[in-house]
């Protein structure tokens, strides 16, 4: 379970690329290990409550996180930039820059946690740019959406699945046997895409305050020589 600390509740933030504003949530609880930017799946955003559910909790175990809109409100209209992989990784290595610059969070290890087709776009941002990144969950993801980066991803990568996504579990296998950073997959029983089945995305969020708290921060990173794990079934 999180350990219990010190809470405050999401800033609001902006971050400006260009012409482009993004809106996001940044939590941040005391002393954190590291950041976590979430990387949300077609149509979802900052308001995601599977994903605000799984911040709540790792901000619980000391790991703040920025829920971001990675889409203006005009670009979510438009289908074909939701599932523009190359976009939302833009948008993500734009969220990892602004993390790196702020006054909280500049000097914290980050993670990425990415849901459905966010989680594409979190490793192909981590192949693309990997300073600074210590660690992705992949929730329900796409990682076939990064087939081509895959191999060049080095943070470790936990990929979580749910037990009754069998089109998803095949991709993930996958990108699994693609990836050459430390690794693991983890099956959840009984699950189904989104995770709506009770307790679990519980499940999920435990498995990635795990993965964060072993990895993420910068002293951990270099120090516990993560190894590769066989997939968990």
């Amino acid at each position: 379970m999180a350990s219990s600390t010190e809470q405050h509740d999401p800033q609001e933030v902006t971050i400006r690329s260009g012409r482009v504003r993004l809106e996001g949530h940044l939590g941040i609880p005391f002393s954190p290990l590291g950041v976590v930017v979430f990387a949300h799946g077609s149509g979802s955003g900052r308001f995601s409550p599977r994903n605000n559910f799984v911040a709540r909790y790792l901000q619980q175990g000391r790991v703040a996180t920025l829920l971001l809109d990675l889409l203006t409100p005009d670009e979510a209209e438009d289908r074909r930039k939701v599932f523009d992989i190359d976009l939302l990784a833009d948008r993500v290595l734009v969220a990892k820059g602004w993390l790196g610059q702020g006054d909280r969070t500049k000097g914290l290890g980050i993670g990425y946690f990415g849901a459905s087709t966010g989680a594409g776009a979190a490793l192909q941002a981590a192949a693309r740019d990997p300073s600074s990144v210590h660690a992705i969950v992949s929730r329900g993801g796409r990682p076939d959406l990064a087939e081509a980066h895959l191999p060049s991803v080095t943070a470790p990568t936990l990929l979580i699945v749910g037990g009754d996504d069998e089109p998803v579990i095949e991709m993930n296998r996958a990108a699994y046997r693609l990836l050459a950073c430390p690794k693991r997959l983890v099956i959840v029983p009984g699950a189904s895409h989104l995770f709506e089945e009770p307790g679990t995305l519980e499940q999920v969020a435990e498995h990635a305050l795990d993965w964060f708290q072993q990895h993420v921060h910068p002293a951990a990173h270099g120090s516990t020589g993560a190894q590769t794990k066989e997939p968990l079934r």
